[in-house]
């Protein structure tokens, strides 16, 4: 565990003064969240696990005021979108995701560009895919263009780092640009104090501090047998690192830091995270290949989150 989480039971950090706080305008929230298609800024990618659909329940639970918002896992930063923070600290494994971010937020006119002419089309999916552009902003169109019509806006790459998610089956009328949407989350991301970064959570969370709203959404543990868990994303994000999270996680919390975690609601998993609350949600799979066979998956909130100053985990 990094220097910046031994617990010395004295906070390090200096607490955040209230002038440096921002205030969580619940009603707005709640209503944007209801209305997650049409709010902007909102989500430009589609991405397996987002958590669009979960904002109605998330926003409950958020605390009344947080200093910076920080999220390692970012995705399609579904929860940074509705937040709108003032200051945030962003990043995710994923090197090509946060270069597509970094692309709109430096010249989201050239991406727009590129975007507009393109179309849900199977003969150049698989083209672009295999011989993807060089120039930062074409490409970053592409990947957005891929993960509109990709299968269910999964990333996947083979053992060479190259994306290998077959075509999916988008509506003929499937919006791969939206100019006004993609500006406004242009808008946020060249805020001064938010800031994106490749690299592993840990680094994301080692200067947080007392105040601080952190969001994990890690790559869940999927399915189990009675030998323990199997996860169909191992390699990418092991229970090791699951427990390395959580032990960071808790002490985070015990540092006065705001934690919420979605994660797979099963016991092993649970018992990573003592003294968080807990809320059990369903949601719809869509890791299914046919609508078929999709059911509705188990998920958990846990969040060590104070409210109005209190310093009782809520």
């Amino acid at each position: 565990m990094p220097e910046h989480a031994k617990h010395n039971g004295n906070s390090r950090h200096p607490r955040a003064s209230l002038a440096s706080l921002q205030q969580v305008p619940f009603q707005k929230l709640s209503h944007r969240a209801c209305t997650p298609f049409s709010t902007v800024p909102r989500a430009f990618l589609k991405w397996a696990g987002s958590k669009r659909s979960l904002l109605p329940e998330l926003v409950p639970i958020l605390p009344t005021c947080f200093r910076t918002y920080r999220e390692p896992f970012l995705g399609s930063g579904s929860l940074f979108f509705l937040l709108e923070p003032e200051r945030a600290v962003l990043s995710d494994s994923c090197a090509d995701l946060i270069a597509t971010f970094a692309a709109v937020r430096d010249n989201v006119d050239a991406v727009v560009q590129y975007l507009r002419p393109m179309r849900p089309d199977r003969e150049r999916f698989y083209q672009l895919r295999s011989h993807p552009s060089r120039g930062r902003f074409k490409r970053a169109a592409e990947f957005i263009y891929m993960n509109k019509v990709c299968w269910n806006g999964l990333y996947r790459v083979n053992s060479q780092g190259r994306f290998n998610v077959p075509y999916g089956q988008p509506r003929p009328a499937c919006r791969i640009a939206d100019p006004e949407n993609l500006r406004a989350c242009a808008r946020l991301l060249r805020t001064p104090s938010v800031r994106l970064s490749c690299c592993d959570f840990e680094n994301t969370l080692a200067t947080a501090k007392p105040g601080d709203l952190v969001y994990l959404d890690p790559p869940y543990v999927t399915r189990h047998n009675n030998n323990g868990f199997v996860d169909y994303n191992e390699n990418l994000f092991s229970w090791q690192d699951q427990e390395r999270l959580a032990r960071l996680a808790c002490e985070l919390a015990r540092e006065g830091v705001h934690v919420i975690v979605s994660n797979a609601h099963h016991d092993d998993l649970l018992d990573l995270y003592p003294g968080f609350a807990r809320l059990r949600l369903l949601r719809a799979s869509t890791l299914a290949a046919s609508a078929t066979y999709r059911g509705t998956v188990s998920e958990a909130m846990l969040y060590s989150v104070r409210k109005h100053g209190s310093s009782r985990l809520r």
